[in-house]
């Protein structure tokens, strides 16, 4: 056994997983069932921004790897592969080059969905959740607009390697400059809804979910460090679209916002449907994994409807909406055997308290501070509301496989 090469392949592997988007825990626990396959004992330590694999054969000096990370992506088909790959590796215990080769297959065989493409799924993404939150027709195709307008200065951004706070307050911007700009000359246009809905695209739904299951799992130095750039990420989207606020404020205007439309349930889930469609994109998922993602997504906006129709309190339809997500989510992984963050992420997204960052930020740049604290403090009980959901039943889930590879 080539001890070295073997450290390269679950190093590169690992590192290639990290950079797809995967957790903290899943990165840990692929490189260790590697080296566990082969009765090497080996200590793995991973954060978001490096990873430190050491070996000790059973002939010789320890062995230690080091890699630095870099800004992880959203590619969830990568995260199935490499995951897969890794799996195939324990089962079939092949020598370090054929191992080596299997990597490289995989790497070549990762799939994109074309710019083109992905700027329809920046649209399509704004365009159904400006109608899950209350927009019309015409507020829905702006937001489209708006949504291939970020997706093409985030494209850009990445293209300058400018770091993730800079680039969504450069997408931002000019997203909610639109919309202003539009309800100033055409007051019937719900800007509000407009840049809810293009503000999804934005919002750190893989970073947040990442955080919560690393959390669970035991990395709570991933799971905290995730969690800032969450909040750092809904400070630049909060300090971008009330730039643009105070800008049109001072050439025209205040802009004022027609209330939202409240849709029927069937409205909603068309929405809701529309906008998992885009985000299935936006996280390059593919094959029949995209159409069960975008059923948990209308089936977990579902719940959450009939919750608050049921007399259950918003804070409680969030919390009954979030287990439903994470069940479905644990349960269809075991199915297809592939990691389960590919459809938590999109179930979940419909619940993602993107209007409670836009009215926050929207309070507190028209200076009503106890209406800024009071829907803060909302927007923070739903997020830990969602977060005990995840939380719980990805536990219950743990738990019992816990149990089944130790009655095995």
């Amino acid at each position: 056994m080539e001890y070295s090469k073997l450290l390269d392949l679950a190093t590169d592997l690992g590192y290639h997983l990290a950079m797809s988007g995967a957790e903290t825990f899943r990165v840990e626990e692929s490189i260790s069932r590697i080296f566990a396959a082969y009765e090497i004992d080996a200590e793995v330590f991973v954060i978001p921004n490096c990873m430190h694999v050491s070996i000790e054969p059973v002939i010789g000096q320890p062995l230690t790897r080091m890699r630095r990370i870099g800004a992880h992506g959203n590619d969830i088909d990568a995260v199935e592969r490499y995951s897969d790959l890794s799996r195939r590796i324990c089962r079939e215990r092949p020598t370090s080059e054929i191992a080596m080769q299997w990597l490289a297959e995989t790497k070549k065989q990762e799939r994109q969905y074309s710019f083109p493409v992905y700027l329809l799924g920046n649209a399509l993404g704004a365009l159904g959740f400006t109608i899950l939150f209350g927009g019309g027709l015409v507020d829905a195709l702006l937001s489209g607009v708006c949504g291939i307008l970020v997706g093409l200065i985030t494209y850009w951004m990445d293209k300058l390697g400018a770091n993730q706070f800079f680039r969504t307050i450069a997408a931002a911007f000019p997203m909610a400059l639109l919309a202003y700009t539009f309800n100033a000359f055409f007051p019937s246009v719900r800007s509000d809804c407009v840049i809810i809905g293009a503000l999804m695209i934005l919002v750190p739904g893989l970073l947040f979910t990442n955080a919560m299951r690393d959390i669970i799992f035991g990395d709570t130095n991933s799971g905290s460090n995730r969690i800032v750039q969450v909040l750092l990420i809904a400070v630049a989207i909060a300090l971008g679209a009330a730039v643009a606020w105070n800008a049109v404020a001072f050439v025209w205007h205040s802009p004022i916002s027609p209330a939202p439309i409240s849709h029927i349930l069937l409205m909603e889930c068309l929405g809701c449907a529309i906008g998992c469609l885009g985000f299935v994109i936006v996280f390059n998922i593919h094959g029949p994994g995209a159409l069960l993602c975008i059923l948990g997504g209308i089936l977990t906006w579902a719940v959450y409807d009939i919750s608050l129709q049921l007399g259950i309190g918003e804070i409680g339809a969030y919390f009954y909406g979030a287990v439903f997500a994470s069940a479905y989510s644990e349960v269809f992984a075991r199915i297809r055997k592939c990691p389960a963050i590919g459809y938590l992420v999109i179930a979940v997204f419909p619940l993602i308290p993107g209007s409670g960052v836009y009215y926050t930020m929207q309070y507190a740049v028209q200076g009503q501070m106890d209406l800024f604290a009071s829907k803060g403090m909302h927007t923070a009980a739903i997020a830990g509301a969602m977060a005990v959901g995840i939380l719980l039943i990805s536990t219950v889930f743990r738990l019992w496989s816990t149990r089944q590879v130790h009655k095995k």
